[in-house]
């Protein structure tokens, strides 16, 4: 893991000492709510439906024990005893108190750590692989580039002011668990086919929200030691041409649009011919730097399987369901890495207690080389357990209710804050979740089932992910009430792509009626072990247009009787 140097801890602190004199001006009136809007957000601090939220910056994901256990004196301390992880890999507090901000920057600032550009129209929190170091389809472990991308863009002088936020994420992976054809810029490490040579392709203009678009490869290969200076031309062409004058239309991806691709792609290049690569790009010592906080814990050598944990397995279904279901192939030989679900039956996606992240602190720090991290889809992962751990691993987070074994599954949902929180929500997201959630709650059923990733956000802006969704749902309202529109075949992996809409929007209370509706043609259409994804690709959407129709048509008539 990175660790702060001299400047790093004197930047972050001038920081907090910095706020806490704002925010003593605003508590005071010396500051109006709109002098203190543009400051409050450069700390990550969004005032919200009900509360103030405060939005932690956890670089590419990763954590140690320590820092969650700070995580959970803050949420005990100043919030209501828990804490949102979201799906840029931060953490949220959705209560703190005005006054009690400065404090709990300190507090973060004590573990190496700050709400710095998690907010805002600069280049907000860089993410990447929760498998990042383990994965055995890795070329290389992407968070040494994350963190050079980090050091190089925080409070960049060209870039804290951008027409809107950008958001930039980094896979090292065969396959994509980073969802970068989907970012302003994506970032895949390769090696190119005729000289082995490591580089990178660059991929610019994906995104979602009201306008989603997928993103095009502007470089198929770019060599490592050139990646600053050419990211830096394609933000000064953003930041030179993206529009100002409306929000909704200020996203690189619409510029990459309007602009198109081949004439995006052509000024980009004009604009890295005129840059001096050399006195942009890090030298080569700096990245050895970086590189060797990265470097892989002290493993064992240890057999390939663990006849302890197949044993183990054999006499505790619930155990193998976790190993099937929630494990990670690790490239290290006896070592497997796990996802820890946040989405219980019935459950809060990615709420966790602050008992909990003391707990979860616990187990990483004795079984998983004191390292943790946060995936976008709202879970955490322990990267570094021993096969002949994993019973014991199990046994301490069903103790803490996070012993769930729906990775991947149709109850591992997606969903924003929605309504119960945001002031920008038009849509409830959390009872919808939970309610699908006790609807498909049987383990055998959701295991027949199959990977079915479901995404619900709780407005048009999309913080849910809901386009790139197996099954996406969006929340609206539509004449006083709330109205969801459904999708299905969206993807979030190197095969990206966008739900397509099934029907009218229905009633909140329609809602898991419909999933079941369409699920149940998915298991009528799907051929061998299709995905659902895949039996949409191939079957089209007409089965799933009819099934949808048919489960509308029944519900109205059922109202009417």
């Amino acid at each position: 893991m990175y660790r702060y140097d001299e400047f790093d801890e004197r930047f972050v602190r001038d920081r907090v000492r910095q706020f806490r004199s704002q925010v003593e001006r605003r508590l005071d009136g010396s500051l109006s709510d709109d002098e203190f809007k543009p400051l409050r957000l450069k700390n990550g601090l969004y005032l919200q439906l009900h509360a103030y939220m405060l939005r932690v910056a956890v670089p590419y994901g990763t954590l140690d024990s320590r820092q969650l256990r700070q995580l959970a004196l803050i949420a005990e301390k100043y919030d209501k005893g828990y804490a949102h992880f979201t799906t840029r890999q931060n953490l949220q507090y959705n209560w703190p108190k005005l006054k009690d901000v400065p404090d709990i920057l300190d507090l973060l600032a004590d573990v190496e750590m700050h709400a710095i550009q998690t907010s805002g129209n600069c280049i907000r929190n860089v993410t990447s692989d929760q498998f990042a170091g383990v994965a055995k389809d890795e070329v290389e472990d992407p968070r040494v580039t994350a963190e050079l991308i980090r050091q190089w863009s925080s409070l960049h002088p060209e870039f804290v002011w951008l027409p809107r936020k950008f958001k930039i994420a980094v896979t090292g992976a065969e396959h994509d668990r980073a969802a970068i054809k989907v970012h302003d810029i994506g970032i895949r490490i390769l090696r190119h086919a005729e000289t082995n040579e490591v580089g990178y392709e660059i991929v610019v203009g994906g995104g979602l929200g009201r306008t989603p678009m997928i993103g095009k490869v502007v470089r198929s290969f770019l060599p490592k030691a050139e990646l600053l200076a050419y990211l830096e031309a394609i933000l000064r062409v953003y930041n030179a041409e993206g529009r100002r004058d409306n929000k909704f239309k200020a996203r690189v991806k619409i510029l990459v649009h309007e602009t198109g691709e081949e004439e995006f792609r052509a000024r980009v290049e004009a604009e890295y011919a005129k840059l001096n690569g050399p006195t942009v790009n890090a030298p080569e010592g700096e990245v050895e730097r970086i590189a060797a906080y990265f470097a892989p814990p002290a493993y064992e050598t240890l057999p390939e399987r663990s006849q302890a944990l197949e044993t183990a397995r054999a006499s505790d279904p619930a155990l193998d369901r976790f190993v099937e279901q929630n494990g990670f192939a690790h490239k290290v030989p006896g070592y497997i890495a796990l996802t820890v679900s946040l989405k219980g039956i019935g459950e809060v996606p990615g709420d966790m207690t602050d008992a909990q992240m003391r707990a979860f602190a616990d187990i990483a720090e004795r079984y998983s080389k004191d390292e943790l991290r946060v995936t976008h889809s709202q879970n955490l992962v322990l990267p570094h357990v021993k096969q002949d751990d994993v019973p014991e691993v199990f046994a301490a987070l069903k103790a803490n209710g996070l012993a769930t074994a729906n990775a991947g599954l149709i109850t591992d949902i997606i969903a924003c804050p929605g309504l119960d929180y945001c002031a920008l929500a038009t849509a409830k997201s959390i009872p919808i979740a939970q309610a699908i959630s006790k609807t498909f709650a049987d383990d055998d059923r959701q295991r027949e089932i199959g990977e079915l990733p479901i995404k619900i956000s709780g407005c048009i802006n999309a913080c849910g992910h809901h386009h790139v969704g197996a099954i996406g749902i969006l929340g609206l309202e539509k004449s006083g009430v709330e109205n969801y529109q459904i999708t299905v075949g969206g993807d979030a992996s190197e095969n990206a792509a966008l739900g397509e809409r099934v029907g009218p929007g229905i009633d909140a209370d329609q809602v898991p009626g419909a999933v079941e509706a369409l699920v149940s043609v998915y298991l009528r259409e799907r051929q061998g072990s299709e995905r659902f994804v895949d039996t949409v690709r191939r079957a089209g959407l007409d089965p799933f247009k009819a099934g949808f129709q048919a489960f509308v048509s029944g519900a109205g008539q059922e109202a009417a009787e």
